[in-house]
């Protein structure tokens, strides 16, 4: 079976994934103030946060267009599989869907098999489902299973974060039905998580160090058959904060395998500096 699995660049691949001809991402457009930044290989995340942190606007994102997602379907590959952040959180979805539309109408409908996903996560969740279909993929599993398939681990899937603050989210608009956290004087930490891809608030603790573990005391408890699954981690720009989370997931359960990986623009400009987001 040949296969390409693309993402908005919300998908957070490993150094090694992004060598492998089977990803690929399409580029958001990141806006800080009045510079644009895109979301591809030349995103430099230490300057990036350094432009937010001296900018008094909130920075903003915006996805790619269906052209882009469109000229990532013009490839050898006969089955595509696409996984964007959220359709909650992003227009990346709905573009993706347009850029399926156009690609059959100009080729017809039987030319490639062509699967849009919205992850309901983003980030480690994204890579999560892109790693569970390439499993699939290498096993020739027919594509409409692979569908399917996809379908039910993506809504069995938990998707838990710990930011230093989530001013971002919420000047954005992201956190719609969700009540305004503020406690940052008192150091408190919320631990989120998302339902069908809307976020909530799970528990708060005092400290970071402190909400990462109950983050993973929370998955620990969630968690079903831990031994079938992979765990993810995305951090920005605080891997001893993600090798914390590793470790500590390890003492309460043993997984089939523990990816780290570091954030890329979109997930950058979310989480802000020091975030982490787990997915499994």
């Amino acid at each position: 079976m040949t296969y390409k699995i693309i993402g908005d660049s919300c998908l957070d691949l490993t150094d090694e994934l992004k060598k492998d001809p089977h990803f690929q991402t399409v580029p958001l457009t990141l806006q800080v103030g009045n510079a644009q930044i895109t979301d591809d290989e030349t995103f430099d995340q230490k300057n990036f946060l350094e432009l937010v942190r001296q900018c008094p606007q909130c920075p903003q994102s915006a996805c790619p267009s269906p052209e882009c997602f469109k000229e990532a379907f013009e490839c050898e590959a006969e089955n595509i599989f696409v996984i964007t952040i959220s359709e909650h959180l992003s227009g990346g979805y709905n573009s993706a869907m347009v850029a399926k539309q156009l690609y059959e109408e100009e080729h017809g409908e039987g030319e490639k098999n062509i699967a849009v996903f919205s992850s309901d996560s983003a980030s480690s969740g994204q890579l999560n489902m892109a790693l569970f279909i390439q499993d699939l993929c290498k096993e020739n599993t027919p594509f409409d299973e692979i569908v399917r398939k996809t379908r039910k681990f993506r809504d069995e899937m938990g998707t838990y974060f710990v930011l230093e603050t989530l001013d971002t989210l919420r000047k954005n608009g992201r956190l719609t039905g969700l009540q305004a956290f503020f406690a940052t004087a008192l150091n408190i930490k919320p631990i989120m998580s998302a339902e069908k891809g809307v976020i909530i608030k799970l528990d708060q603790a005092r400290g970071i160090n402190k909400a990462l573990s109950r983050m993973c005391d929370i998955i620990d408890k969630n968690i079903k058959s831990p031994e079938e699954k992979r765990l993810i981690i995305a951090h920005c720009n605080n891997e001893k904060r993600a090798e914390l989370v590793k470790e500590e997931m390890e003492k309460r359960a043993q997984f089939k395998e523990i990816i780290i990986t570091k954030t890329a623009g979109v997930a950058t400009l979310y989480a802000n500096d020091g975030g982490v987001i787990v997915a499994v």
